[in-house]
């Protein structure tokens, strides 16, 4: 008895080590030629209401400050800067629509829109209100899950 509780005990903790080793860091993402990522960043499915939530939160994703998601009728002063998301689960399939989150300007250089998943390479980011130059490596504005999420989210959204 006690030897298949240690085995399930260590299958367990091995599946555990599996899915934490399996989170690709932003230095290691594979890019294709027009910015897809074909490969999860975790390796676990997205949760879209959790992806609703970061593309809704000013702390978090913030998506709706430059985005129109006429589902999102319950955020308000929804921008205008960016493209409409409807119908983004059409337009996109999953490896472009993570690609375009993790870092847009594989896909659109001249985009506005903030690399999310990017650490390095930045022209000039600040360093608070120093004036001075921040440092790299930056931690990435949102966690490999949180990508994931917001692409589970964003391939909801189809035409009618």
């Amino acid at each position: 008895m006690n030897r298949a509780i240690m085995s399930a005990v260590c299958v367990a903790a091995s599946v555990g080590a599996a899915s934490a080793a399996e989170v690709v860091a932003p230095k290691d993402v594979q890019y294709g030629e027009y910015g897809a990522v074909e490969q999860s960043l975790t390796g676990q499915a997205g949760d879209s209401a959790a992806g609703r939530k970061v593309m809704g939160t000013k702390s978090l994703g913030n998506c709706v400050a430059c985005h129109v998601i006429s589902e999102m009728d319950d955020v308000a002063f929804q921008g205008e800067i960016g493209p409409p998301l409807d119908g983004a689960g059409d337009r996109w399939s999953e490896a472009e629509l993570r690609g375009i989150v993790a870092d847009a300007k594989k896909t659109f250089p001249e985009s506005m829109m903030p690399s999310f998943y990017k650490t390095t390479g930045y022209i000039r980011p600040g360093k608070g209100f120093t004036g001075k130059a921040a440092e790299e490596p930056l931690p990435p504005l949102l966690t490999a899950q949180q990508i994931e999420d917001v692409v589970a989210y964003l391939m909801t959204l189809k035409y009618e």
